[in-house]
């Protein structure tokens, strides 16, 4: 059977194709291999650059014919390293033939053997995968997230002075401005993100067992951790770790995992709380012709979007939370459990740009009812109780938590009027009695 979404076992690549397709330029075997080889070709010319002695007559010119190779990469150039992979049955290696045969096209044989000089297979998977990955963050999950805050950023203003009941252990408690709390989710979701994007994209870059074996015993001369520095830091945009074993030790890599877990948590905790205040009726939805709320029940307009997303951030989460336990932890100096689990990096992210486009939608659906949100706060005026005995303390009245609790704390309805005719019968004076009079649910908000 054709690989096609209708085909692909993953919905990432099958129902929702359309929603990740972006990533496919980052975390696809096609993107691994041409990153691969943008890695290869980059430092080709750093040490051409450098110069070694035998890359001194190297023609400087030639420079962007060999960025042509990575910058005009395609997917029969990809295809045919997976071909040379089938001889040689080592991925890294078959991209170095690959190269080698460009060489060959510009008749650049005597510079072929600098190709991969003095490197492992992860000098090459440690630097193109961190790459690859940030620029994922930078260009496809950054834009996408940031989206959704600045709609939440506008609600937060839109809806800065609307009252409504709040909830604490699912009961009514003293109320609070739906802005606001919107606004706790911005604040949280920036804040992470801000957390996130500290923490160093890191890469391994220095042979066999990370101690410039082979390029320290044919050139002792060169200064080959400042090389390493230079070729990582400046001109691959990443940060190089210093002391490693075959392997980068994915610290930081599990930092960002947890950070975007974290976000990923703060994102359930707005799909639930959406959720729930649809339920409750504060929002209703928009309607869009032709579709179907449920099979069976045609009065239906589910919240289905902040259950979709709630899904795949569930399993996002499940995944980055593995991929920040196991990584950083490798036998001595290097196992292959890393390789196989990292090649899973999009998965989880994107089921994340899922999730995030998901809630996106389930927002731009919502239309705010005013009418339920007054009407659930003009039915709890109990919440004003608080108000009423912190004036109380204020006054030096006896016991004004007790006296509020008599009042409220029973199974009989409080309201407007049996609030005013409690206020009546305190030994306060007008001017207090009338101050308390002016609370109500609906201004009872606080800051």
């Amino acid at each position: 059977m054709t690989l096609t979404p209708l085909s692909a076992i993953s919905p990432i690549d099958g129902r929702y194709r359309r929603t990740t397709a972006d990533l496919a330029a980052y975390f696809s075997e096609y993107a691994l291999i041409k990153y691969r080889v943008f890695v290869e070709i980059e430092y080709f010319i750093a040490l051409a650059q450098h110069p070694l002695p035998q890359l001194q007559n190297f023609d400087k010119n030639l420079e962007e014919k060999l960025r042509d190779i990575y910058k005009n990469f395609s997917e029969a150039d990809a295809q045919s390293i997976k071909d040379i992979e089938k001889v040689t049955n080592h991925d890294v290696k078959a991209v170095e033939y690959f190269i080698k045969q460009k060489f060959d096209e510009l008749g650049l044989q005597a510079y072929k053997e600098f190709i991969h000089f003095g490197l492992t297979s992860q000098d090459i998977n440690n630097t193109a995968i961190p790459y690859s990955f940030k620029l994922a963050l930078n260009e496809v999950y950054y834009p996408a997230i940031e989206e959704l805050v600045a709609m939440l950023k506008k609600y937060a203003g839109d809806w800065e002075q609307v009252p409504m009941l709040a909830h604490t252990h699912g009961q009514p408690a003293s109320p609070t401005r739906l802005g606001k709390e919107i606004q706790v989710f911005v604040e949280r979701l920036e804040n992470q993100l801000t957390l996130l994007k500290q923490v160093p994209t890191s890469a391994k870059f220095g042979g066999a067992t990370g101690n410039f074996n082979a390029h320290n015993v044919a050139y002792p001369a060169i200064e080959w951790k400042a090389f390493g520095n230079h070729f990582v830091n400046n001109i691959l945009g990443l940060n190089r770790s210093q002391y490693t074993t075959q392997i980068e030790h994915y610290d930081n890599f599990a930092a960002q995992c947890d950070a975007l877990k974290r976000i990923n948590n703060i994102l359930i905790d707005l799909d639930r709380d959406m959720w729930t205040y649809i339920s409750m009726n504060y929002f209703k939805q928009q309607i869009k012709a032709g579709e179907v709320g449920s099979s069976a029940m045609p009065h239906k307009v589910n919240p289905i979007d902040f259950e979709n997303s709630e899904g795949n951030l569930g399993i996002a989460n499940a995944l980055f939370e593995h991929l920040a336990a196991k990584l950083p932890i490798s036998r001595l100096q290097r196992d292959l459990t890393d390789s196989t689990v990292l090649r899973n990096i999009g998965v989880p992210v994107a089921h994340t740009l899922i999730a995030i486009k998901s809630t996106v939608k389930g927002l731009g659906k919502l239309l705010l009812n005013e009418s339920a949100l007054d009407a659930h706060l003009e039915a709890n005026w109990a919440v004003v109780a608080e108000a009423i005995q912190t004036i109380l303390r204020r006054e030096g009245y006896p016991n004004p938590y007790e006296a509020l609790k008599e009042l409220t704390r029973t199974n009989t309805a409080v309201n407007a009027q049996t609030i005013a005719e409690f206020v009546d019968t305190l030994n306060v004076s007008d001017s207090v009695k009338e101050e308390i009079k002016q609370i109500s649910p609906s201004n009872y908000t606080g800051i």
